[in-house]
């Protein structure tokens, strides 16, 4: 067989849509390179996102801030001091973006003006947390990146 230029470009080819394909196929069945998305009810999500975006504002024009600060029993969320904390109610979600199954919320039922969540459930690395919590028909929001 005589080895020409068409020959050259047709292997050239094949072997151009082989490597395409065998990255295509390592992508797609690979489980380190599976991710999950933020949310499984995007779209329902989206539909309260005006809601969130009050509730951010709300939050935001505090004269006391919610504050969250690493301590060695855990992360201790703050309230402000002028709210009763027992007609605080809501709840705290803390999200992973590496790791779905450790996502994981604590409903805020506090007789104190703060919650703490437990060390042992905290790995280290970053975390986003939302704290959504309604005082006095009041809905606010609190939005963070933490590194633990």
């Amino acid at each position: 067989m005589k080895f020409n230029w068409g020959t050259g470009i047709v292997i050239a080819i094949v072997a151009f849509m082989g490597f395409i394909l065998y990255f295509v196929i390592t992508m797609s069945t690979n489980k380190t390179y599976s991710y999950d998305l933020v949310t499984e009810k995007y779209y329902q999500k989206e539909l309260g996102f005006q809601d969130e975006i009050n509730a951010e504002k709300n939050a935001i024009v505090l004269k006391e801030k919610v504050t969250i600060q690493r301590t060695k029993e855990g992360l201790k969320i703050a309230f402000p001091k002028e709210f009763s904390p027992e007609e605080i109610t809501g709840k705290v979600f803390l999200y992973r973006p590496s790791n779905k199954q450790l996502d994981f919320e604590i409903p805020i039922s506090i007789s104190n003006t703060y919650l703490l969540v437990p060390e042992k459930r905290l790995l280290d690395g970053r975390w986003n947390i939302n704290i959504a919590f309604k005082y006095n028909n009041k809905e606010y929001l609190v939005k963070k990146e933490i590194q633990y």
